[in-house]
């Protein structure tokens, strides 16, 4: 049996490692990470049977919930725990989200990954309210098409797992409807995470990369290159 070829670093990563990156993640970090589906997961309970303007409020008023479960994600990748400012930028990041989505998906995809990295730069590195923004935003430019691309593939990935599972669950008779998305989101939405805080990782080597002069942080920099696994804590 031919030996698999060694990941590629990070600054070099592809859409698909990354995907492949955030699963692997997700199965080693299982039972911290299973937590972070709540938040989707409560969003549609209570949106199930309602029109999309109903929708769009529930989803934005537990903005802060989910802003909360992304910084969870980066603290179990990245060991930094979560701090005032850094829980702002993430409510401030993703509160657009539901409305964007009304339009399409893609606006929404487009948004976070231009500027979804910054409540991941106020954890991590510790940036003031307004650095953490700026930073954020370089870093969705290092590579504007990877960081695209990775989201928009996780979203499509998350949304045919979780078809997959409710319809699975749906043909067993025993799973009404909403236990079925109860499950599909508890169990796949917590990629959704995990990918944008892994995210962090490429885009920051690929901003070294560009521009040598800028700072790396010590969670992403040395040996980052040679790793297949994000540098987490247990």
């Amino acid at each position: 049996m031919r030996e698999l070829p060694p990941p590629l670093p990070p600054e070099s990563r592809t859409v698909g490692q990354l995907v492949a990156e955030t699963i692997r993640a997700y199965g080693n970090h299982f039972w911290q990470a299973l937590v972070l589906g709540l938040p989707i997961a409560a969003v549609t309970q209570i949106s199930l049977g309602h029109g999309p303007n109903a929708q769009t409020l529930v989803l934005f008023a537990f903005s802060p919930v989910v802003a909360a479960a992304y910084l969870r994600a980066v603290n179990v990748l990245h060991g930094a725990r979560p701090t005032v400012g850094s829980y702002l930028v993430a409510v401030l990041v993703f509160a657009p989200v539901p409305f964007l989505t009304r339009l399409a998906i893609l606006p929404a995809v487009a948004w976070l990954a231009l500027i979804g990295l910054a409540p991941v730069v106020a954890a991590v590195e510790r940036l003031s309210f307004r650095a953490s923004l700026e930073r954020g935003r370089r870093l969705g430019l290092a590579d504007y098409v990877h960081a695209l691309g990775s989201l928009a593939t996780l979203v499509i990935v998350v949304v045919i797992c979780e078809l997959t599972l409710i319809a699975l669950l749906r043909s067993q008779g025993d799973a009404g409807q909403r236990i079925a998305h109860l499950l599909a989101d508890l169990f796949v939405t917590p990629l959704l995470y995990l990918g944008g805080a892994l995210l962090y990782v490429d885009q920051a080597a690929r901003a070294v990369r560009s521009r040598p002069d800028a700072a790396l942080h010590p969670s992403v920099d040395a040996d980052a290159a040679g790793r297949s696994d994000p540098q987490v804590e247990s």
